[in-house]
């Protein structure tokens, strides 16, 4: 068997490089979903910012909606779609942190601008209006001067954990490929499905 026939993450990584080569914008953005405690689901976009063996990484404001809902239930949905490619992966699983040193790393690699709009925005939370979110990037700025801005306390990243992997590759008449990794145990057991 080929290694993408036992590791999802191999066959991940190849389609990956592909999106990448080929994808004119952000090859690295998914739908995200999760759902409240009450079980209703919301989806938005978010950008990969890291996979391995133990999962895809994603950054965000915890105090967000979507930082909410994982934290009351914590699992969670995702989908890449590659529309030049005409391939999708998702995935589906329990989220967790990263650790602080993870979170502190990508922080401290972002752009300073985009730093400082981490401390600045309230991210889901009513705004009355553009002046509003330019005033507390001006505070933050000023706040901040020329020093370091260290990595707000309530921002940090989410780790999915898949317990299931599909891939789909378009093909004519509908005719699509599709196929699945279960989880199982330490490894993972491949399903042909139809399309």
């Amino acid at each position: 068997m080929s290694a993408a026939e036992t590791d999802p993450y191999a066959l991940f990584a190849a389609w990956m490089a592909d999106a990448e080569a080929a994808e004119p914008n952000d090859p690295n953005a998914m739908a995200l979903a999760t759902a409240d405690a009450e079980g209703r689901p919301s989806v938005r976009m978010v950008l990969l910012k890291g996979w391995d063996a133990r999962g895809f990484v994603f950054y965000t404001n915890m105090e967000s909606r979507k930082g909410r809902e994982m934290e009351a239930n914590p699992h969670a949905a995702l989908c890449l779609h590659w529309k030049s490619l005409r391939r999708q992966v998702r995935a589906e699983g329990a989220v967790e942190a990263v650790t602080e040193a993870d979170a502190d790393a990508y922080f401290a690699s972002r752009a300073r601008a985009s730093q400082i709009g981490a401390w600045a925005s309230q991210q889901s939370r009513p705004l009355e209006g553009r002046f509003e979110l330019e005033r507390r990037v001006a505070e933050y700025t000023a706040r901040f001067g020329f020093g370091k801005v260290p990595r707000p306390p309530f921002w940090s990243g989410l780790r999915l954990i898949p317990r299931r992997l599909e891939f789909w590759q378009n093909r004519p008449f509908r005719l699509h490929d599709r196929f699945s990794y279960q989880r199982v145990g330490d490894g993972w057991q491949l399903e042909h499905l139809y399309p």
